[in-house]
Formats: C-alpha cells, sequence, structure tokens
C-alpha cells in the first residue's frame, strides 16, 4: 500500500461499528461476557405467514445489528487515516488495512497474513468488520478489547515490526497530525494510547446491517426461499448454540475439534498457533480452545478456520458439521446453510473507505 504522508480531514457520513473470517463450533464456554449492544431503533415488522419452529428459535437466539451506531466522527476520520497510514510500520510498508482490507470482508484472504520483510505471519486474520461485538479480540483472546488489541501488531516483530516510541515520534513530524490530536486530545495530545483510541473508534465504526438482520426484525421476506431454508438448518442441526448473539459468533471460546479430533482429519502438523487460548493461559485444558469467530461477512473472508485450510465456503460448514456436532451434512444441507451465511454480509459503510486525495 502506498504511504500515507499527510491527514486527509474529509467529513464522512454519520451512520454504522471493529478477527479471517473462520467458523469454530461449540463444545463449552469460557469467559462468557459479552459486549453490550448499543439500543436499536424499533421497526415495525412486516405481515407475514407464520414462520416455522426452527426460524422462530433462530430469532431467538440471534439479534440483530443496529441500524446506526453513534460515534464521534472526527475521531473517526483521524483513526480512519492512522488504520490506513504505512508509518505504523517500521519500514513503511504495511498499515492496519494491509491485514484487514475494508474492501476484501475486512481481512487479506490469505492463510496468514505477511508481516515486514516478507515474513508470513502463524494465523489467519480476521474480519475487523463488527468486531466491536466481540467479547474479546483475537483468536486466543489475549485482548480485551480493540484498544488493547490496537497496540499488538504495531509492536509485534513478525507484523509492523515496529515500537510505539518510534509510532509517536513519526507522526509528530506530521502537522496535521499533531493538530488533530491536539484538538481531539486536548488532555494528552499525540499519545500512543490516544493513537490506539483513534483507531478503535474507526473500527467500532465499521458495523455492516445485512439482509439477515432484517429477517431478524420480522422481516420474513429478506431471505430467499434457500436462505431461509440454510437458516433453518443452521439452527435445527445445532449451529446457533455458539454461533448466537449480536455478531453471531464472538461471545466464547470453544474447542476446535469438539466432537471429532479436527487435527488428526487435517493431517498435518501441529504449529503453535493450534494451541489457541493455551497460548496465553498455559492450562492443558484450554489446549485448542479458540474465540469462536462472528459468521457476519463470512462468505467474504475465506480461506477459513484459524489455519486457513477449508478454501471453499462449502468445505467450512461441511467440516464443522463433523468436527464441531458430529454431524455429515449432506450436500443440500451444506448448499442451504451456506446460501444462509451468504445473508450475512452487509454493505460497507461509506465512510469506511478513505477520501481521494484532494
Amino acid at each position: 500500500m502506498r504511504p500515507q504522508s499527510t491527514l486527509h480531514m474529509v467529513g464522512a457520513l454519520v451512520a454504522v461499528t471493529l478477527g479471517t473470517f473462520s467458523l469454530v463450533g461449540c463444545h463449552r464456554s469460557r469467559d462468557p461476557d459479552r459486549a453490550r449492544a448499543p439500543a436499536t431503533e424499533y421497526r415495525e415488522p412486516s405481515t407475514q405467514p407464520e414462520t416455522p419452529a426452527e426460524l422462530r428459535r433462530l430469532r431467538a437466539s440471534l439479534q440483530a445489528l443496529p441500524e446506526h451506531v453513534e460515534f464521534d466522527q472526527r475521531k473517526m476520520e483521524l483513526g480512519r487515516q492512522l488504520f490506513h497510514d504505512t508509518a505504523l510500520s517500521i519500514d513503511n510498508t504495511l498499515s492496519c488495512a494491509s491485514c484487514h482490507d475494508i474492501n476484501r470482508g475486512g481481512t487479506d484472504r490469505r492463510v496468514s497474513s505477511l508481516g515486514v520483510h516478507g515474513q508470513v505471519g502463524p494465523i489467519n486474520s480476521p474480519t475487523v468488520f463488527n468486531s466491536r461485538y466481540n467479547f474479546v479480540q483475537f483468536w486466543d483472546g489475549r485482548a480485551a478489547d480493540l484498544r488493547a488489541q490496537a497496540a499488538g501488531p504495531v509492536a509485534n516483530p513478525g507484523e509492523m515490526g515496529n515500537t510505539w516510541p518510534n509510532v509517536v515520534a513519526t507522526l509528530a513530524r506530521s502537522p496535521e497530525y499533531v493538530a488533530a490530536f491536539r484538538d481531539l486530545y486536548p488532555g494528552g495530545g499525540l499519545t500512543d494510547v490516544n493513537i490506539r483510541d483513534a483507531i478503535a473508534v474507526y473500527e467500532e465504526a465499521l458495523v455492516t446491517p445485512a439482509p439477515v438482520d432484517r429477517f431478524l426484525r420480522g422481516d420474513d421476506l429478506a431471505l430467499n426461499d434457500e436462505q431461509r431454508e440454510g437458516a433453518r438448518l443452521f439452527e435445527s442441526v445445532g449451529c446457533t448454540a455458539c454461533h448466537s448473539g449480536i455478531n453471531i459468533g464472538g461471545g466464547s471460546f470453544q474447542k476446535m475439534g469438539a466432537v471429532r479430533d479436527y487435527f488428526a482429519l487435517r493431517g498435518t502438523p501441529l504449529t503453535t498457533a493450534d494451541a489457541g487460548r493455551f497460548n496465553v493461559t498455559h492450562r492443558d485444558a484450554d489446549q485448542h480452545f479458540f474465540k469462536v469467530p462472528t459468521l457476519r461477512h463470512v462468505a467474504e473472508t475465506g480461506p477459513w478456520f484459524h489455519d486457513g485450510h477449508a478454501t471453499t465456503l462449502e468445505d467450512a460448514v461441511r467440516t464443522m458439521g463433523a468436527v464441531q456436532l458430529g454431524r455429515d451434512l449432506e450436500a443440500p444441507q451444506v448448499q442451504r446453510i451456506a446460501a444462509f451465511l451468504r445473508a450475512l454480509t452487509g454493505p460497507i459503510p461509506a465512510y469506511a473507505t478513505l477520501p481521494p486525495s484532494t
């Protein structure tokens, strides 16, 4: 990505909220706290025929995204500039958007991301969209929120390879950045804490309501027949045991391979990243546990799983049915569930991308 040397502070449309998506199934929950969702605006449901029991249960287990979220627009614009600025990396080659491309489902669509000097990362990049609703950040949950998450990649030698003092010194050479931080953060100005806060404000604005949200509010016609049948199967086979709530996931840690040994079926040597939550807690009971990913935008964010092993959405659905639920799903079932998952993709907010240079 070409370096961004100046700060573009262009007005944005105010509306809507921020792990390559993957599917992780369910076994048992840990750290069940959920992020509090903004209140949604009430909307009269469409008058439609009575839905099947499975779809009524689906509506009970999932929660619609708000149609609008509130945020500080000027901080969002500052955070947007920082998110796309390669000055955060040691060699001025990578930005946050390098791994979380707004136009590629909030990911880089790689098995694992590339760091500075062409280093290959150990794990698949999760989407940035709707990540504000994850109860923790990163696959292993090592960051409590988006502000803590923003600290990690910049200072990771295998990612951006920088230090926060150097980032602050670099940005301080830009009069535009200095003035923006002075105005928006009068108590501290341009500091590493305030840089991370601005990035998090931008990420929190990346909320993408989708057709499924209209369906959850009562509009039966928001999904076509195949998607509705996929939604019914999604509930009846047990996917909602883990992929529930406002983010259709992102609310618990679960074991990868709860019913069948995923790693044995994968057939490749274990990696350090495969240990999951164990790498944070060092408790044997946490081996192979991962944060359940949100399924929002999942159709756009392959390859799937923490290891990028599934190459199609249908492969991911089939594998999750087998190793998480002990179900050998038939091809038509897989096809319909995948159709439903494609209804979880919403439009990107107009303000999410940088405005053209002037």
